[in-house]
């Protein structure tokens, strides 16, 4: 069976694995899914992340990020753009998330980046999601 929302499978994955409070959680390898965890990675919001190979498939293995035993960093990991409702931005209308404490995740023209980073560079994109 397919899959027609890789990525809200991936946010959902991880919100479900900080709900439960579980240390790693695996999800199948994609390379949008790995840019995603990359900037999650970068800004802090997960640990770390590892690439493994599980019999013919590949896998994202990410150990996920607590502050102390039971409090994450994400409190909200929002899907915004969607398989039926594309949502487009232009550089100068990114919006920032809770006046730039939390992130969103752009794939633009040249890969996938954080609204703040693609503000910098001056280029929009599909908004794909927030993460706060």
């Amino acid at each position: 069976m397919s899959m027609t929302d890789p990525v809200a499978d991936l946010l959902t994955r991880i919100r479900n694995a900080i709900h439960a409070r579980q240390a790693t959680l695996n999800v199948p390898y994609s390379k949008m899914k790995y840019d995603l965890v990359r900037i999650l990675k970068e800004e802090g919001y997960i640990e770390s992340s590892v690439v493994e190979t599980v019999g013919a498939h590949r896998e994202i293995k990410i150990l996920l990020r607590y502050r102390n035993k039971y409090q994450s960093p994400i409190s909200v990991l929002k899907r915004i753009s969607r398989p039926g409702c594309r949502v487009y931005c232009d550089k100068g209308s990114i919006p920032e998330v809770l006046g730039g404490l939390g992130i969103n995740i752009v794939t633009t023209s040249r890969g996938i980046m954080t609204g703040r980073k693609a503000r910098e560079i001056g280029v929009g994109g599909e908004l794909l999601c927030e993460v706060s």
